[in-house]
């Protein structure tokens, strides 16, 4: 457990082939049902501070355990972390998340720690926010406010993983935050 952030929930993996990596996982690893949103709806997001419009990022979702593994791929030239990530070389681990309650209050600690925000936005299931302080590729923080509607998602997209036995392995919706 992180000492500022608090459990690891997520791993994140930026990757220039979506499918393909669902498939992988799936076929390879075992791990899915994986959930997948094409363009993940996005009220807000900036990039080292700077507000852009229109991000176009392709989400998949699944668990193994209770470590939920998430798939980008960022079909847009937005500037973002994810296109510095591709850019350096990298493909693969880009960051782990948590998922905290006191979102606000961690944010503002993390700032006075002397972390910087990288990027950050907000949807309907809440905001998020990934801070720039990488020791090597894999090592960013992304933290996501645990708002009910991320909460109940994120709990079916658990739930649907435990004893799957591997048929349809990619469901083209979210569960509902319902």
């Amino acid at each position: 457990m992180s000492r500022l952030f608090g459990p690891l929930r997520q791993m994140g993996y930026v990757v220039r082939d979506i499918e393909g990596a669902m498939a992988h996982w799936a076929k390879v690893c075992g791990i899915g049902p994986w959930f997948y949103a094409e363009k993940l709806p996005l009220t807000a997001f900036s990039y080292r501070g700077r507000r852009y419009d229109g991000m176009h990022a392709s989400i998949a979702l699944a668990n193994s355990g209770d470590v939920q593994i998430e798939l980008i791929q960022q079909r847009c030239d937005t500037p973002s972390l994810y296109q510095d990530f591709l850019r350096a070389g990298h493909e693969g681990l880009q960051h782990w998340s948590s998922w905290p309650e006191d979102y606000d209050a961690i944010y503002q600690r993390a700032l006075a720690a002397g972390y910087e925000v990288g990027q950050e936005g907000d949807s309907a299931r809440g905001r998020f926010v990934y801070f720039l302080n990488e020791g090597h590729p894999g090592t960013i923080i992304e933290m996501a406010d645990m708002t009910p509607a991320r909460r109940r998602i994120f709990d079916k997209v658990r739930e649907a993983a435990i004893g799957w036995d591997g048929s349809d392995p990619v469901r083209l919706n979210w569960p509902s935050p319902d």
